[in-house]
């Protein structure tokens, strides 16, 4: 397994990690989006990406492979096209997550992280993505399919290996791959970011009502309260 990008890749990779780099005001701080950025090269973060995100940085590759491992949404061996994520923290898992994912894993005859024989799909358990009120959610490439079941969830892999459109319950009108997603995360944006429908009934709710009540939040003028006695002098006693 090489340790370095071909010539020309990483040339490429140099342009783009340059421009990442000039956002921050410590060139370090740009490791995560750059971990982004290989990753949208290979799918996974591969052993030359390690090396590059290093060079580019002036960085150990433990330093930077420290980073890596820490943090789930990089790969550290290749993923499918369409990586699929099963929420089954509690309240997902309450409303079906947890039998989503068996189904999935079944269904797919792959285990958690693992992409299937054509690298089409692959299936993950993930952390809640704050879409509680669409219980059971499946991501796929970040992108949501709400309220699921495991005959829902056969039938959105089964349509994405066979090359079907799909479209997400909320977000841009077409999914796009994994190296897509990644390309996004590390900064560089595809245009398509106010496609779709942004917002589903249940998380207007609340602003449904206080619309239809005239309910307001509260002038921040006139909930301030006076100090309490002795608070600000600055004689007074620490």
């Amino acid at each position: 397994m090489s340790t370095t990008f071909p010539e020309d890749v990483r040339a490429r990779l140099e342009v783009d990690a340059k421009e990442i780099i000039g956002r921050y005001p410590r060139q370090r701080s740009a490791l995560l989006p750059l971990l982004h950025l290989v990753q949208a090269e290979e799918g996974y973060v591969s052993a030359a990406g390690i090396r590059f995100c290093a060079d580019q940085l002036g960085l150990t590759t433990a330093e930077v492979t420290a980073v890596a491992t820490f943090y789930t949404m990089y790969k550290r061996r290749p993923t499918g096209d369409y990586h699929v994520g099963v929420c089954t923290n509690t309240l997902c898992a309450v409303m079906g997550g947890d039998e989503i994912f068996a189904a999935l894993k079944e269904h797919l005859g792959v285990g958690n992280d693992e992409a299937t024989e054509d690298g089409r799909v692959s299936v993950e358990h993930i952390e809640c993505n704050a879409a509680c009120d669409f219980a059971p959610v499946v991501m796929v490439n970040w992108e949501f399919f709400d309220n699921q079941t495991p005959e829902s969830a056969r039938r959105l892999v089964d349509d994405l290996r066979l090359g079907k459109d799909v479209r997400p319950t909320r977000g841009p009108d077409r999914l796009c791959t994994w190296k897509e997603a990644s390309r996004i995360l590390a900064g560089f944006g595809d245009g398509r970011g106010t496609e779709g429908v942004q917002a589903g009934g249940p998380s207007l709710e609340g602003l449904r009502l206080a619309r239809e009540r005239g309910w307001a939040a509260p002038d921040p003028a006139a909930t301030r309260t006076a100090p309490a006695e002795g608070d600000g002098d600055e004689g007074s006693a620490k």
